[in-house]
C-alpha cells in the first residue's frame, strides 16, 4: 500500500511540475486566470518537482517523505484558496481536490 501510494503522489507532483516547467499552454492560461505572474506560478512547478524528490527519498528515509507530503498539502489547500479566490466550479479545483486526498492519504499512511 505503500509503495502504491508512494508512486501515486510522485506523478501527482511530477505531472503538473513538468507542464509548469516546460510552458504548456494550460499552466500559462492557468496563471492568468488566477492573475499570477508566470515565473511566480513556474515556482510552483519548482515546489512540486522538491516534493516529487522527497517522496521518493522517502522510499529510504520516511521524515522526507513525510515532509515533501506535508509540503504538497499546504501548496494544495493553497491552490483550492486560489480557485475558491477566482470563484471556479468544482470542476476546475478537482485536479487540485484528488491531489490533495491523495498527499492526505500518503501522511495517514506513512506514519
Amino acid at each position: 500500500m505503500f509503495v502504491v501510494l508512494s508512486l501515486l503522489l510522485v506523478a501527482v507532483c511530477l505531472v503538473p511540475a513538468a507542464a509548469k516547467l516546460a510552458g504548456h499552454p494550460k499552466m500559462r492560461h492557468a496563471a492568468t486566470h488566477f492573475g499570477i505572474a508566470w515565473r511566480r506560478y513556474q515556482l510552483i512547478g519548482v515546489a512540486e518537482l522538491v516534493a516529487t524528490v522527497g517522496v521518493l527519498v522517502g522510499f529510504f528515509w520516511r521524515p522526507a517523505g513525510l515532509l515533501a507530503a506535508v509540503g504538497m498539502t499546504l501548496l494544495l489547500l493553497g491552490a483550492l484558496i486560489t480557485h475558491l479566490r477566482a470563484h471556479d466550479h468544482v470542476r476546475e479545483a478537482l485536479p487540485a481536490l484528488l491531489a490533495l486526498a491523495v498527499s492526505g492519504t500518503y501522511l495517514a499512511v506513512a506514519q
